[in-house]
């Protein structure tokens, strides 16, 4: 069954399709997803090249990303580049791997050579489950759901500890393996690649690298904690399609006592402005009992401030 047909008059509301216009383009086929925009995108460099030229050079062309997404949505198709945007990417965040900064915990363990930093993650995914996930927001599902182990935080509350907190063992994958698993889940009907965890963000480099192999045309939910570092903020621009994203405090005193997550407020504001600008966003705010004016009251307000007119929250 195709994607575009499962649950169809859900995307037809007008509430949705105003919120999430073009994700619900590329549910039905209608849009390239961003990854591929990405990867028509030419970026001229070579591996030598300094880091800091290649940095120079991704912020230039995530300047022209905007741009031209719409005139490959206006129907403009080019012939794929030698070397891409999405390339790009991947290399950047390659060499995050060697003194990682994925988060804000910015841990600086180089995973490349099998270091293990606060989430424990190394140089491989960790799967440990996938499957066309029916719990999600209603018009995710039925959402690609992957679920691999590893957090870059530590909730008490947590309804995967066993998967984040490395409880449950799973197993290892690489990028060809887990473009296996996109095919897979796009061949059997899911709207869209959820990427869960734990939480996504230490496996950045291992997900742009999948996206490279993966000829599948399928959105990308980047279903985050939103504890995430500016390097991999600026990565996600031009990636993902639909962030998912928590906003789970309003203060930082409740982060790092319930979540050992300290300046998670700045880093949350930050990361939603961004995921405003670059793509369309889902906000999630967690509800805890007895601290609800402590904790989520201002988190609430936060949520209202960085969401514009025609951005969806939950």
């Amino acid at each position: 069954m195709s994607r575009s047909t499962v649950s169809g008059s859900l995307l037809d509301e007008e509430g949705i399709a105003r919120a999430l216009p073009r994700y619900v383009g590329v549910v039905r086929g209608e849009r390239l997803a961003k990854f591929e925009v990405c990867r028509h995108l030419g970026a001229d460099f070579f591996k030598r090249d300094s880091t800091d030229s290649l940095w120079q050079l991704h912020d230039r062309l995530g300047g022209e990303y905007i741009e031209f997404e719409k005139k490959i949505d206006s129907g403009y198709k080019p012939a794929r580049p030698e070397r891409s945007f999405l390339d790009l990417k991947a290399e950047l965040a390659m060499r995050i791997m060697s003194a990682c900064r994925f988060c804000e915990r910015r841990c600086g363990v180089n995973r490349l050579a099998g270091d293990r930093g606060y989430c424990g993650c190394g140089n491989s995914f960790t799967l440990s489950s996938f499957f066309a996930h029916m719990g999600e927001e209603p018009e995710l599902v039925p959402s690609g759901t992957v679920f691999t182990c590893g957090c870059t935080m530590r909730c008490i509350h947590c309804q995967n500890y066993d998967i984040s907190q490395w409880f449950t063992p799973g197993r290892v994958f690489n990028p060809g393996q887990m473009a296996e698993v996109v095919r897979r889940l796009a061949g059997e009907g899911c709207r869209n690649l959820n990427m869960v965890g734990g939480d996504p963000t230490p496996d950045t480099w291992l997900w742009l690298e999948t996206m490279r192999l993966v000829d599948a045309g399928i959105p990308v939910v980047w279903n985050s904690n939103s504890y995430y570092s500016e390097e991999a903020s600026r990565l996600l621009a031009g990636f993902a399609d639909l962030y998912l994203l928590d906003f789970k405090y309003g203060n930082d005193r409740c982060a790092f006592e319930i979540s050992d997550a300290r300046g998670y407020c700045g880093a949350c504001t930050r990361n939603h402005l961004a995921a405003q600008r670059f793509g369309e966003l889902l906000i999630r705010v967690l509800v805890l009992p007895d601290i609800m004016s402590v904790a989520q009251g201002p988190s609430l307000s936060g949520s209202r401030r960085t969401s514009a007119p025609g951005q969806g929250s939950t």
